[in-house]
């Protein structure tokens, strides 16, 4: 003789499942409002979407544009920003060159790299927070 065993389950829990449908969770889809994809500017939040707004007034808060090019000549140096009054700056002297020749910028005049000769000039520049 073989013995089976049976599980009870309650009738009113296979009635809230089957025969309620108010107790489940309602069916909706996440983007039954919005009209086709939304752009950055409508779904970003926090840095980013502050990152975006500033771009469209002109301006690079966090120094994401590529900064603009100087001849590094004595009157048209390399402009650096920094918010204290030096930074460690690396020149690559040549451009297959493989070695980075790093000086101390300090705030004020002009300053030449050591090895080969191009002018950077610290300028000071605020944090965007």
């Amino acid at each position: 003789m073989t013995s089976k065993m049976f599980f009870r389950i309650p009738c009113s829990a296979v009635r809230l499942v089957t025969f309620k449908p108010s107790l489940r969770a309602p069916a909706h889809r996440a983007m039954a409002t919005v009209k086709g994809i939304p752009t950055d500017d409508e779904q970003a939040t926090g840095i980013e979407r502050r990152t975006l707004q500033a771009l469209k007034k002109g301006q690079d808060p966090f120094s994401i544009l590529k900064p603009k090019e100087y001849a590094g000549t004595k009157e048209d140096p390399h402009i650096v920003p920094c918010i204290g009054t030096k930074r460690l700056v690396g020149c690559l002297c040549e451009e297959e060159n493989t070695a980075i020749v790093w000086f101390w910028l300090h705030e004020g005049n002009a300053q030449r790299c050591p090895s080969c000769g191009s002018h950077y000039k610290l300028a000071h520049h605020e944090l965007p927070h």
